[in-house]
């Protein structure tokens, strides 16, 4: 069945009734050009439309740029006396400033930025000069997520219920997600390219396919057969100052196991608002 951008079926057919009703979209933060948190507009006002050309032609994720090299958010190490404070401060604020740069409201949406489904659980499979995008999820309103960030990116998806109970979201074959498929796959093997690194937005897709919150913290869950993945994706993640400790299948995993107030406060900022259709509990908040 295919969704649109929000989410929703076709012609105004409501959606199965195994779909939550997102709520309504919470007002604009940030003044005029800034996006309400899982609308379906851009910044600057700029349309989010699917199918945009012009969208897939700038997204197309031609080379991987080096890791990010995340600001410091330690506490200084001597904050005493009025002067020591108000320094105290605005360290803070600036760390805060420079972390919300690199987060999911930080840029426009890009093909690119696919490659956090691939770092979870996400495949990519190739046909001919085309490429397709899919990623089991466990809950409905992951279904919801997922369509609108792919359409966003000019990319219309469908889904369906698998035997066991959960939803496969998947792109058409596109040429588009050619160069996604060539940077990532060595034969049948997923891999990530050289240079893969983590940012706002690429976390947020992994965080909407397969973060589950935890009462210590949240679980980023991988695919079950990526060992060849693991590696890169814990090198990205530490640069990105989200370090997590790894879990084998037999200890719930294979995921990783993001804990501390820091790190915490860094994915959720990262990560951007929580889109209308998540649970207030399946997404980290912001401090």
């Amino acid at each position: 069945m295919s969704l649109t951008g929000t989410g929703e079926p076709p012609d105004g057919q409501p959606p199965p009734a195994l779909f939550p009703v997102p709520e309504p979209a919470p007002p604009a933060r940030g003044g005029p050009g800034r996006p309400a948190a899982g609308g379906g507009r851009r910044r600057g006002g700029r349309s989010g439309r699917a199918g945009s050309t012009a969208t897939a032609d700038r997204s197309e994720p031609t080379a991987e740029a080096g890791p990010l090299d995340p600001p410091d958010l330690s506490d200084p190490s001597d904050p005493s006396g009025p002067a020591a404070a108000e320094g105290d401060r605005g360290g803070r604020d600036e760390a805060r400033r420079q972390l919300v740069f690199f987060g999911a409201e930080a840029a426009d949406p890009s093909v690119a930025d696919l490659a956090g489904l691939l770092a979870g659980p996400g495949k990519v499979a190739v046909m001919g000069g085309t490429a397709r995008l899919s990623v089991v999820v466990d809950a409905a309103w992951r279904v919801h997520v997922l369509v609108a960030e792919l359409a966003l990116r000019g990319l219309p998806a469908s889904w369906e219920a698998t035997e066991d109970e959960r939803h496969t979201v998947r792109t058409s074959y596109t040429r588009t997600l050619k160069p996604l498929a060539a940077a990532w796959l060595r034969g049948p093997v997923k891999r990530p390219p050289a240079g893969f690194h983590l940012n706002g937005r690429r976390l947020r897709l992994w965080l909407a396919a397969a973060g589950v919150a935890e009462p210590a913290g949240f679980l980023l869950r991988l695919g079950a057969a990526d060992a060849e993945c693991r590696a890169a994706v814990d090198a990205a993640l530490a640069a990105a100052g989200l370090a997590g400790e790894p879990l084998e299948p037999d200890a719930g995993g294979p995921a990783y196991r993001i804990t501390g107030r820091r790190r915490l406060a860094r994915l959720a900022e990262l990560v951007g608002d929580r889109p209308p259709a998540a649970p207030p509990t399946a997404w980290p908040a912001r401090p």
